[in-house]
């Protein structure tokens, strides 16, 4: 039936299959079977939508800004809350006039790909600090943009210093990017790695793209607080070119109205570039290019209420009316009893920690089964009613596969531990 599922969906390898094809593959055996999954494969929120946003949204409706056009640039409620947001909780001042509103961070990433490697004709490539979200790596493939990668995992703490200085020697790198926390591994890159990258990216005048989807999830510190520390870490501390990009489909489980920010530091945002000049037939301007020239060309902006709904959400919780951090710390629990069940039964955590402490819990964790591969444990796990997507889709060089904690529920965990005591029957080792 495995094989039924791939051949009906197209799926020509399921030990490689993307996270939409492991999908198809996982919806088409439960409903074939009738026999519920244990859905590790898609990163969908799995908490309800903040009401704030909700409520927020049908004011402005409301409202009327359903029959406008919306800024190019933003509202001015949107990116002035974005401004005190990342005051509050990263301890950075980045202007209002800097902080744009985009459709998803996918959206984000597409545009902030195309800016940074038209900037400058000699920087033409992209590198990845993996393993990292796939779909960023198919973005460049749409635009014909190379990329370079290396997997981390043997290069924390200092080590990363001389593997950067390696992949940036040649000043070909045009940007650098990674999530933090981690989308797969879920490991965190700690203060001093953060210096290191600011400090080449400064040096060899590449721009970081710090994609900070799983805002403050990182639970092993409480982020909680607004204007207080511990604040988010941030490579923004150590370097001015940067573009945070942060979405609220995690934090504030609003996945569906795709809603996300660039936000740009300051001097990043008035640096002039003949080459955006040249093409643009425009100042030049780095900011105003991305959004006008290039940003407004893909989304032609974002809905209007979806900003006044992300808008009300930041107020809120710059005000403390709203504890983010509280409200996801429920994948932390699912991670916990997840993992537990996993290693009870013979698995093991493929990236374990960072450099000083064990990773924390959260919406990912990776795993792997002594004597499998990757590919070997992915399709093997389906066959156990578990689906999961290959490590190696994701830049790591690894053998495991990437956990998601979001989808689920209470009444599976006894379901999951039942067929994971029957795989270790099934695979001694």
């Amino acid at each position: 039936m495995v094989s039924e599922a791939a051949r009906v969906n197209h799926v020509a390898d399921l030990s490689h299959a993307t996270i939409g094809e492991t999908l198809l593959v996982a919806q088409y055996l439960e409903e074939k079977t009738g026999i519920p999954f244990i859905r590790m494969d898609q990163g969908s929120p799995g908490l309800p939508a903040n009401r704030y946003g909700i409520e927020a949204e049908k004011a402005a409706l409301d409202r009327g800004v359903g029959s406008q056009y919306p800024p190019a640039a933003g509202v001015k409620e949107v990116k002035e809350a974005a401004s005190q947001f990342v005051k509050a909780f990263i301890d950075i001042d980045i202007s209002p006039r800097s902080c744009i509103p985009t459709v998803g961070s996918v959206a984000g990433s597409f545009g902030s790909f195309i800016v940074c490697c038209q900037r400058d004709p000699q920087k033409n490539k992209v590198l990845f600090i993996d393993p990292g979200f796939p779909i960023q790596k198919s973005q460049l493939r749409v635009l014909g943009i190379e990329w370079k990668e290396f997997d981390i995992y043997p290069y924390r703490g200092e080590a990363l210093r001389a593997k950067l200085e390696e992949e940036l020697a040649a000043d070909d790198i045009a940007a650098i990017i990674y999530s933090n926390p981690n989308n797969p591994a879920w490991i965190s890159l700690e203060e001093d790695e953060l210096r290191i990258i600011g400090e080449l990216a400064t040096r060899h005048d590449a721009i970081v793209l710090e994609d900070l989807a799983y805002f403050a999830m990182d639970n092993r510190r409480d982020l909680s607080h607004p204007y207080e520390a511990p604040y988010v870490r941030t490579v923004a501390r150590y370097t001015d070119n940067y573009m945070l990009m942060l979405s609220s489909s995690k934090i504030f489980s609003y996945a569906g109205q795709r809603m996300a920010l660039v936000c740009i530091s300051d001097k990043l945002y008035e640096r002039h570039f003949p080459a955006l000049g040249q093409r643009y037939h425009d100042t030049g301007i780095y900011g105003p290019t991305f959004v006008a020239s290039i940003q407004y060309m893909i989304t032609s902006g974002c809905t209007a209420s979806t900003q006044y709904g992300y808008a009300e959400m930041l107020r809120l919780s710059c005000e403390g009316k709203i504890n983010f951090v509280e409200d996801t710390r429920e994948y932390t629990v699912r991670a916990q009893k997840m993992k537990k069940i996993f290693c009870d039964n013979g698995f093991g955590i493929t990236y374990p920690k960072d450099v000083t402490e064990e990773i924390g819990d959260g919406f990912f964790f990776s795993l792997s089964y002594p004597g499998m591969s990757g590919s070997e444990l992915v399709k093997e796990l389906i066959h156990y009613g578990v689906s999961s997507i290959n490590l190696d889709t994701t830049g790591s060089l690894q053998q495991g596969v990437r956990a998601c904690t979001s989808r689920m529920r209470d009444e599976l965990y006894e379901v999951l531990d039942e067929r994971m005591r029957q795989f270790k029957a099934d695979h001694p080792f």
